[in-house]
């Protein structure tokens, strides 16, 4: 306890009781979420309409399948990143918002994977269709590193930069 002021000091100096600290975090996500699921569902709702489309009875069985993968993982990446605000939603009331919050931050976190693959997939079928050229793996592995160094490697390293003792 800080003497000045009777709430606990918690680990980022902030002066905050575990309820805030959870209510802060939990509206933290709830803001990540809402652009990563604004994101997701444009995609899949796009993604969805295609199969109506007279170009997809032109595609070849390997952009069928790619097609049908691209989907499913939209669908699920979709599940996960509303998988938040239902979970908020069921456990509401019962006093164990930290735990809400941490299980919400996991299944964003796989949400933001999925999401990855998500994308992955579609950049690859939309590169197929579009130019049918060797160079097509490539753009894509080079879009998926960007990805990776944006959502994941550069973060990490600013944490451990940041936050590592020494």
């Amino acid at each position: 306890m800080d003497a000045s002021n009777s709430k606990p000091r918690n680990d980022d100096d902030r002066r905050e009781t575990a309820s805030e600290r959870a209510d802060r975090r939990w509206t933290e996500l709830i803001q990540e979420v809402r652009v990563a699921q604004t994101g997701v569902q444009i995609l899949f709702g796009f993604l969805l309409t295609v199969v109506f489309t007279p170009r997809f009875a032109e595609l070849g069985d390997t952009d069928r399948k790619i097609y049908i993968v691209t989907v499913i993982l939209g669908s699920v990446t979709t599940g996960a990143l509303i998988g938040p605000v239902s979970f908020h939603r069921i456990v509401s009331g019962r006093k164990i918002k930290p735990q809400a919050v941490v299980w919400a931050s996991r299944l964003t976190f796989v949400g933001l994977i999925l999401l990855l693959c998500t994308l992955t997939t579609a950049l690859l079928l939309v590169l197929r269709v579009a130019t049918h050229d060797s160079v097509v793996p490539w753009l894509v592995t080079g879009v998926v590193a960007w990805y990776l160094l944006c959502w994941f490697v550069l973060p990490a390293w600013v944490r451990h930069r940041y936050t590592t003792a020494g």
